[in-house]
C-alpha cells in the first residue's frame, strides 16, 4: 500500500490514501479484494457472466445466436468470448460486470437497440456475422468496443480495459472529530464547468464509506456536513486499478441551543430560532426546547422567541467543538 498523501484544499483539508493494485491472485478474485474495506452484498455479483435476452424478446437458449433484428439463430452464430481488466495487462476481472451488445443502427426512438446481456465475469455470446457495439460497465465506470463478427475463421477474444479505479469517502470535524455516517452525503461531480456555470452530477448522494467505481480521472467531491451550510469541496484523482481513500476535513461543528432562566438551567419549551450569520442573514430557523444545528465556523448570533418577547446570544462556532449555547431571559 503506498504512503497516504496529505493535501489541503481550502477551505478543506484532504487527506487521500492511494491502496496499489492487488497481487495478481487476488485480482483473480476481486481486483478491490486487498484494499476493500466492505461491500454491500447488492453490490457485487460472483460467478461467471450469464447472457440473457431482453426483457420484451421471448427467452432461447442462454448463449443462443442472436441476429442483428433480434431474432434467434439456428447454426449461423458465431461463439464470441468478452472479457474485461481494469487496467492494460492487469487480470481478467471475475465479477461485478454488466454486460451489453447492440445493434449499430438506432431504432425509431433515437436510441441502439438491445440484443443481449451478461451479468458477472467474463461472458460467452453467439451472434450472427455483422457489426455490433458491446459495451461494459463496472459500477460507474464502463468501456465500448465496436465488434465485427466475420461470416467464416474464429472470433478472437474480445478484451476491454476499463482504464477504471474506485473511491471511498468520508470526513472529519475539525482535525480528527468523527461524524456520524447519518449526517454526511457526497456528491460527485465533473471537474469541468459548463456554459451555464454548474458540473455535470456524476453520483449524487454518496454514503461514507460505499465504494464507488469510476473510470481514472479527477472527478470534484461536494461534501454537506448537515443541511446548513457545512459544505466544502475538493478535487480528487482516480488512478486506474487502485482504490482511493480520501478523507475530508469540515471546519464545523455541531451546536444545541436552549433559552433558559439560568446558566445550565432547563430548556424553555415553546421556543422559535433563529440564527443569524455575523453580517446578519438568515441561516437557519427551527421551533423547540433544544435543537441541535451543524454549523461552519464563523460568528452567529442565536435568537430566541417565547411569549411575544425576543432573547439574542452571539456565538462563535469553532471546527471540531461541539457545544452548547444557553440563551438567557436576561438577554431580552
Amino acid at each position: 500500500m503506498k504512503t497516504a498523501i496529505i493535501a489541503s484544499f481550502a477551505p478543506a483539508a484532504l487527506a487521500v490514501m492511494i491502496a496499489g493494485p492487488a497481487p495478481a491472485h487476488a485480482q483473480d478474485t476481486d481486483p478491490f479484494t486487498v484494499i476493500e474495506p466492505s461491500r454491500r452484498p447488492d453490490e457485487v455479483k460472483p460467478g461467471a457472466g450469464t447472457a440473457t435476452r431482453p426483457a420484451e424478446t421471448p427467452p432461447v437458449n442462454a448463449f443462443s445466436p442472436l441476429s442483428p433484428s433480434g431474432d434467434a439463430l439456428l447454426s449461423t452464430g458465431r461463439p464470441v468470448h468478452f472479457e474485461a481488466r481494469l487496467t492494460e495487462g492487469g487480470a481478467p476481472m471475475k465479477y461485478g460486470l454488466s454486460w451489453r451488445v447492440f445493434r449499430p443502427i438506432a431504432g425509431p426512438d433515437g436510441k441502439l437497440p438491445l440484443l443481449a446481456s451478461a451479468e458477472g465475469g467474463s461472458a460467452d455470446l453467439e451472434l450472427e456475422p455483422g457489426e455490433y457495439f458491446v459495451h461494459v460497465a463496472f459500477g460507474r465506470a464502463g468501456a465500448t468496443k465496436k465488434l465485427v463478427v466475420p461470416a467464416k475463421g474464429d472470433v478472437a477474444a474480445q478484451t476491454l480495459v476499463l482504464d477504471a479505479g474506485g473511491v471511498v469517502l468520508n470526513a472529519v470535524s475539525g482535525s480528527d472529530n468523527r461524524i456520524p455516517l447519518s449526517e454526511l452525503k457526497f456528491n460527485i461531480y465533473s471537474t469541468e464547468v459548463r456554459e451555464d456555470g454548474e458540473r455535470g452530477l456524476i453520483m449524487g448522494d454518496v454514503k461514507p464509506g460505499e465504494i464507488v467505481r469510476l473510470n481514472a480521472g479527477t472527478y470534484h467531491i461536494v461534501s454537506n456536513y448537515g443541511d446548513i451550510n457545512a459544505t466544502i469541496r475538493a478535487d480528487i484523482q482516480i488512478r486506474a486499478g487502485q482504490l482511493t481513500k480520501a478523507t475530508l476535513q469540515h471546519k464545523a461543528a455541531k451546536i444545541a441551543l436552549k433559552l433558559v432562566s439560568q446558566e445550565g438551567g432547563e430548556a424553555i419549551a415553546d421556543t422559535a430560532w433563529s440564527i443569524l450569520s455575523g453580517s446578519g442573514d438568515s441561516v437557519s430557523e427551527s421551533v423547540g426546547a433544544f435543537p441541535v444545528v451543524i454549523l461552519a465556523e464563523g460568528k452567529y448570533t442565536a435568537v430566541a422567541r417565547h411569549k411575544d418577547k425576543i432573547y439574542q446570544r452571539d456565538f462563535t462556532v469553532t471546527p471540531g467543538k461541539n457545544q452548547d449555547v444557553e440563551v438567557l431571559l436576561d438577554d431580552g
